[in-house]
């Protein structure tokens, strides 16, 4: 649901609390008039969003004087000097509020990569949220045989059984192919 910006005009009351001041009320960024984002994602291309008709105003602290996510992250990832943020594609949507908010504070926009996610027979993300049960990585040979499901699940072909491969040559192997698929497509 996109923000409509009704308590825009309103004042929002301070209220004492000891020696300080302490507002009731969430706050929200202002958004410019027909703001769109455009951005290049490094997996899936060119991206854009108008954040007035696909968000509106949005949260920056709330209520119970938490700050939000979008907030966080983009001075987290500042302040570290992250130039690379490879993510979830589920994420794709936040992106063009953290660009915004990185133009507004002044910080270099890294590069993004949103990748496919992994998904349970009824469509549902496999995570610790969803309680997905974990790799078997007991030995080198299971974890082998795990990275080989993931790496054919994202579409990676010819790539080492593994029988005569360490973890760390698979992987750079599945790294190249990769990165071979992202500049083909």
């Amino acid at each position: 649901m996109v923000y409509p910006g009704s308590c825009r005009p309103q004042q929002i009351p301070l209220y004492e609390n000891g020696n300080s001041f302490t507002v009731e009320a969430a706050w929200r960024l202002a958004l410019p008039p027909d703001l769109s984002i455009h951005f290049e994602d490094l997996a899936l291309g060119k991206q854009s969003q108008n954040l007035n008709q696909e968000v509106g105003d949005f949260v920056l602290r709330r209520r119970d004087d938490v700050f939000t996510y979008q907030l966080a992250v983009v001075v987290d990832d500042a302040v570290q000097g992250i130039t690379h943020i490879v993510r979830g594609a589920d994420l794709l949507n936040n992106t063009a509020r953290q660009i915004h908010l990185q133009s507004i504070l002044g910080y270099p926009t890294p590069s993004y990569l949103h990748l496919p996610l992994v998904l349970e027979g009824h469509g549902e993300k496999l995570s610790k949220q969803t309680l997905a049960s974990a790799i078997h990585t007991e030995n080198a040979q299971q974890t082998l045989q795990e990275l080989r499901k993931a790496g054919e699940y994202l579409g990676l072909r010819d790539l080492p059984d593994g029988k005569d491969t360490s973890i760390a040559e698979w992987l750079l192997a599945a790294t190249q192919t990769w990165n071979r698929k992202i500049i083909s497509s």
